[in-house]
Order: C-alpha cells, then sequence, then structure tokens
C-alpha cells in the first residue's frame, strides 16, 4: 500500500508538459479575443447611401403627416376652448370669441372672425379654408336684415297659442319639423303655454332660435294653473311638475326640513341633483305661500 502514489502527484516531465499546455491555451485564447480572421474593407456608395437616408427622411415626414388631426369644415362660431387649442390658436384669441358669442353675436365672414379673435393671417390663411357659415349667411344683406326684423313690441306681438305651423316657419331657421314640433308640444296642454320659456322644452329649438321667436310671438293668453306651495307640498304633489321625478322630490323635502322653509324659490338650486337649466320652467309651477 506504500508503494501507491498519490492520485496528484506528478513527475517533472508531466509539470512541465503541464505548464506548456497551460501557456498553448493562454496564447490560443488571446488569438481568439484579439485578431480579427473575418475583417474586410467595407465600402460604402456615397450617392447611394444620401439617396437612401433622403428616401427614409420623406416617408418619416409621410408618416407625421398622417399623424396630424384631420380637420373637418365647421362653423367658426362655435370654436371651444379644446377646439381652437388644436387649431393652434392662443387662450386670448379663444377667450376673445367666446366673449363675442355670450354677446348673441355671430361672426359673419373670415374677416370678422379675425378683427374678433386678431388671430395671425398665416394660422387664419391655414385654417380659414375649413370655414363654414350657414347658407342663409351668403345670401345678399337685404335678405339678412330681412330674416332678422328687429324685436317687436308686446302689443305687435302674435299669440304662441294661437300662432300657426305656418305662421312660424316665416322665421329664419324655423321650418316643417321644428315649427310641427313647436305646434305638438304646446297642444299637449290643453291651454297651451303658461310662459315662452317653456320654449326651452322643444327639442331642437336653439336659445339662438328661440329669441327670434320671442322676437315676432310671445304668449299672450297664458295657461292657467293653480301654483303649488313649495312650503307645504308633499313628494306626490311634487312630482306632477315638470322635470321633478322622486327622487328630486324628496331632496326638495329634505332641504326645506333643514332651511325651515324656503325663503325664495332661487334656493332650489341649492338641492341636490336640481336641473339648474329647468329652475325658471320649474319655478311657473311653484308658490312660497
Amino acid at each position: 500500500m506504500q508503494n501507491i502514489k498519490p492520485h496528484f502527484e506528478f513527475t517533472k516531465q508531466q509539470r512541465n508538459g503541464i505548464f506548456l499546455l497551460i501557456i498553448l491555451i493562454v496564447i490560443f485564447q488571446c488569438i481568439y479575443f484579439f485578431v480579427d480572421f473575418f475583417r474586410e474593407d467595407i465600402s460604402v456608395n456615397k450617392e447611394e447611401l444620401v439617396v437612401f437616408i433622403k428616401e427614409i427622411d420623406s416617408l418619416k415626414l409621410v408618416e407625421l403627416e398622417s399623424r396630424k388631426p384631420k380637420i373637418y369644415p365647421f362653423n367658426p362660431n362655435y370654436i371651444t376652448d379644446f377646439k381652437g387649442s388644436t387649431l393652434g390658436m392662443t387662450n386670448h384669441e379663444i377667450d376673445r370669441l367666446l366673449a363675442y358669442r355670450k354677446q348673441d353675436k355671430w361672426i359673419n365672414s373670415t374677416k370678422q372672425f379675425q378683427e374678433v379673435t386678431k388671430v395671425s393671417d398665416s394660422l387664419l390663411k391655414a385654417i380659414s379654408p375649413y370655414f363654414k357659415f350657414p347658407k342663409w349667411i351668403n345670401n345678399s344683406k337685404t335678405k339678412i336684415i330681412q330674416n332678422y326684423k328687429a324685436s317687436k313690441a308686446f302689443s305687435e306681438k302674435q299669440d304662441l297659442n294661437k300662432v300657426t305651423a305656418q305662421e312660424l316657419q316665416k322665421i329664419s331657421g324655423i321650418g316643417k319639423v321644428l315649427s310641427s314640433r313647436i305646434i305638438k308640444f304646446r297642444n299637449k296642454f290643453k291651454e297651451g303655454f303658461i310662459a315662452d320659456i317653456q320654449l326651452q322644452d322643444v327639442y331642437g329649438l336653439t336659445p339662438e332660435l328661440i329669441k327670434k321667436i320671442i322676437s315676432q310671438f310671445t304668449v299672450q293668453t297664458p295657461r292657467k294653473i293653480k301654483k303649488i306651495n313649495i312650503n307645504t307640498s308633499g313628494v306626490d304633489e311634487l312630482v306632477t311638475i315638470q322635470h321633478i321625478d322622486y327622487d328630486l322630490a324628496h331632496y326638495i323635502v329634505e332641504q326645506r326640513q333643514l332651511r325651515e322653509g324656503y325663503k325664495s324659490l332661487d334656493e332650489l338650486a341649492k338641492v341636490k341633483g336640481f336641473p339648474l337649466n329647468k329652475i325658471d320652467i320649474i319655478k311657473l309651477y311653484l308658490s312660497l305661500d
């Protein structure tokens, strides 16, 4: 057993061989990592490269153009904050337009649009081709004046509760469909309208059209109604009023108890879920005592 050599005991010759093998491995590794056997000189055709780059750039421009939001014809009178910003208008320019419209004034030409908003010539040139004004604007000035007669005095106006659909159609913007809707809505009530403001409930009538109608017509023989006392009425009574459902009626009664009675009908605006755009119509049916 003593004559058996350990497994890891080498002779001098074996050690020299192992050392030489390690040196060779290191040399080959260095050659592998630091010597490029596949290097070849690459020639570039500069003219073709320039043409290729131009094609890439043109494709990029086409892609960017396709991503731009498309502009469709629109009436500049109805430009909103969002619409104005997408067109490139500044906040001041948009505010000038909105302030002008709040006065119930209309923009009827590209020149007038620039006068009101004070947009630059370059922006106007870019967006004005998309302006689409109502057809009546293209008519003669005389016809426009005829369409917009000055508001008559109360005694000169026709009774809205007796007017016919044909008479309503004399108003610019009121055709067969809208005039029929007005008459149909009026006839839902036995004696017609209580007040002019009920025109707001006719589907399709804009504030501008309503203004035109009441400049020539008005309720001269209002429907007689028995008003409901807001401070004593119950839920079942309140729901008989237009635009008031059971939920809103409960909130009205609840708010009345908290306030210990309403002092003004305008206090209804504080009621949860109250339709503020219909408050003037609802007030027609209510009283405080």
